[in-house]
């Protein structure tokens, strides 16, 4: 039995990968998928592929595009989830200020250098016209690290999903100052040239099998119980996200709303060129639109 390794974050965006493994439709066919929840996120995974510790990854957007502008040769293989990611901005409880307009020389909290909570630390500190000079990063590792160093008295401002820091901010060990949308789609599916080699249509395949699975969930009218239950969220809360949110269910990228994106990620310093679509990502298995 060939392993295919999947990694992702420990969050609801990712339900239907949880469905994939249980279901494991390549086992007749003697490939197991095995779905690892990382919860350092997308820098770390993006490691992961390099590494070949896994064989595919879900990825914040703008952590993709960053790893591909640094010479990181995975490719896309589809969205995952077309919507913007709502980024909650969070302080330890008795934090000293209570907006943002207050901060000066703000120091954020960042997972690892190169992650989504680091780039839109950036999106946030162009926004409020903070320098660049002025800004000050200390690496927490993942949710857990950043609600020990509140703990432990950090001034710092911690970006993370908002529905994921819910329960965080509901028992009081942090506060949500205020919240930012990422200015483009959110995840996308990442396979490496190594795992092609290897596996050259499971990452095709697992994606189309992501499509179908969402599909159907979309349907079940119980859907919001079966994310709280799973991810230990409070089901208003999962309702309110459900409208906000749209999983992607085909293979359509669209060549204007990606130079959308690299303008935006060029404008916040992300990235320092604008890729052509062919250099990083699987077009033969897309629907390019104009």
């Amino acid at each position: 039995m060939k392993i295919f390794r999947i990694v992702g974050v420990p969050e609801h965006f990712n339900l239907p990968f949880r469905i994939l493994a249980k279901e494991q439709p390549f086992e007749k066919e003697g490939i197991h998928i095995d779905w690892i929840e990382e919860s350092r996120g997308s820098g770390q995974m993006s490691q992961m592929l390099k590494s070949s510790e896994a064989e595919m990854a879900i990825l914040l957007t703008e952590s993709f595009f960053k790893e591909f502008d640094q010479g990181n040769t995975c490719k896309l293989v589809g969205y995952h989830v077309k919507s913007p990611l709502i980024w909650g901005i969070h302080t330890r409880p008795d934090f000293p200020f209570d907006d943002l307009k207050s901060i000066n020389h703000p120091k954020f909290l960042v997972s690892r250098m190169g992650s989504g909570s680091h780039l839109m630390a950036l999106v946030l500190a162009e926004k409020m016209n903070w320098s660049p000079k002025n800004l000050h990063f200390e690496v927490v590792g993942n949710l857990d690290g950043a609600r020990d160093a509140f703990q432990q008295g950090s001034n710092g401002l911690f970006l993370w999903e908002k529905y994921t820091t819910s329960p965080e901010v509901k028992n009081g060990n942090m506060n949500r100052l205020d919240e930012i949308p990422s200015p483009w789609p959110c995840f996308v599916m990442v396979t490496s040239e190594k795992a092609l080699d290897e596996f050259p249509e499971i990452a095709r395949r697992v994606r189309d099998q992501i499509y179908s699975i969402i599909q159907k969930l979309r349907t079940q009218a119980n859907l919001a119980e079966i994310i709280s239950e799973a991810y230990k969220l409070a089901p208003d809360d999962v309702k309110q996200w459900l409208l906000q949110t749209t999983w992607c269910e085909n293979n359509q990228i669209s060549r204007s709303e990606l130079e959308k994106i690299f303008g935006d990620l060029m404008h916040f310093g992300i990235i320092s060129h604008k890729p052509d679509i062919s250099d990083f990502a699987l077009v033969d298995w897309l629907e390019i639109l104009d």
